[in-house]
């Protein structure tokens, strides 16, 4: 069966739904989610990235980048995700700050999710939205995050009747009507409108898009690094790489490196180096032991290379993670 790539990266990257909010508001209203930097602490304590989520369900609102000026109004139905950890701003009109509130939420954070939120301006018109939180690993390695935009708009992404629509649904439900286990619910729900949002992201890509995302739909390169992430620890060759997927060596030269922007077994060191950051983060492996699985003969070899790719030796990654 060929490898699902996507499937696998989120694994090595260490996808995890975190933190589940609702928010009823009328206007005039705001709420402001500070840079993930300054709260991902808070929000995923063992992860170093959070992607944030939301999604209106009735009403509608504007949504952007504290740094910039533009401003999307969502209807309900859409779906919008910050996906690099932006300072974000949700709100009745354009234009709108408010101050964040992070003692609130330190204090809030360890009650029953989900953790429900009152924006009363007075107002007749309501809106009401579901925030989510998700972690994941951006180091050493994370090709799926760095291909994403800063910011993606599903426009009636959560219509009835779509998938997301569904898991919209199920998480609402989950949220009112609270059971032992909703919490798990919520978070892997989370995760599966996430990936479900990247699939609609992909099919809306342009012909002439680039990027790894791009290189997962080509034929050639899609399936180049399938091979790749199959068998990382493989001495792989381009030529072996090039006959496996039936191209000659300089043509897949050229088209993975326009797609994925570098050239393949410079990504394929990359890969190897998140593949062994998760073996050090979560699990006992020694070394050696993670050496042969990621494709080196020693933890000599691995040390050197993770040094010079990562930064750090791996036994000062694995302590610092620990700590």
């Amino acid at each position: 069966m060929a490898t699902d790539t996507l499937s696998e990266v989120l694994r090595a990257v260490r996808l995890t739904g975190a933190v589940f909010f609702t928010i009823d508001a009328s206007a005039p209203w705001a709420a402001e989610t500070p840079a993930a930097a300054d709260i991902g602490t808070l929000l995923a304590p063992r992860v170093d990235h959070v992607i944030e989520y939301h999604v209106v369900i009735t009403g509608t609102c504007w949504a952007g980048i504290v740094d910039d000026p533009a401003a999307l109004q969502l209807d309900a139905g859409d779906v919008i995700v910050f996906t690099q950890g932006d300072a974000h701003v949700m709100s009745s009109a354009p234009g709108m700050r408010c101050v964040s509130d992070l003692t609130s939420l330190q204090h809030a954070l360890p009650t029953r999710l989900p953790i429900a939120i009152k924006k009363d301006g007075g107002g007749p018109e309501r809106t009401q939205l579901i925030c989510g939180y998700l972690g994941c690993d951006a180091r050493p390695f994370n090709p799926l995050l760095a291909t994403l935009p800063r910011m993606i708009h599903l426009a009636g992404g959560a219509a009835d009747g779509s998938a997301i629509g569904q898991l919209v649904k199920l998480a609402l439900a989950e949220s009112t009507n609270v059971a032992p286990g909703s919490e798990a619910m919520i978070a892997h729900l989370s995760e599966l409108l996430f990936v479900e949002v990247v699939r609609r992201h992909v099919a809306t890509l342009p012909p002439e898009n680039v990027g790894w995302l791009a290189g997962l739909r080509d034929d050639s390169v899609g399936r180049a690094l399938g091979k790749l992430h199959e068998r990382p620890a493989h001495d792989w060759s381009l030529d072996e790489l090039a006959r496996d997927v039936g191209m000659s060596r300089s043509v897949l030269a050229e088209r993975f490196t326009h797609f994925v922007g570098v050239p393949a077994m410079q990504y394929l060191m990359q890969w190897r180096m998140q593949l062994a950051a998760t073996l050090l983060s979560t699990s006992s492996f020694g070394l050696d032991d993670i050496a042969a699985r990621v494709g080196y003969s020693s933890q000599t070899a691995l040390s050197r290379a993770y040094k010079r790719w990562v930064g750090v030796a791996p036994a000062d990654w694995r302590q610092g993670k620990r700590a």
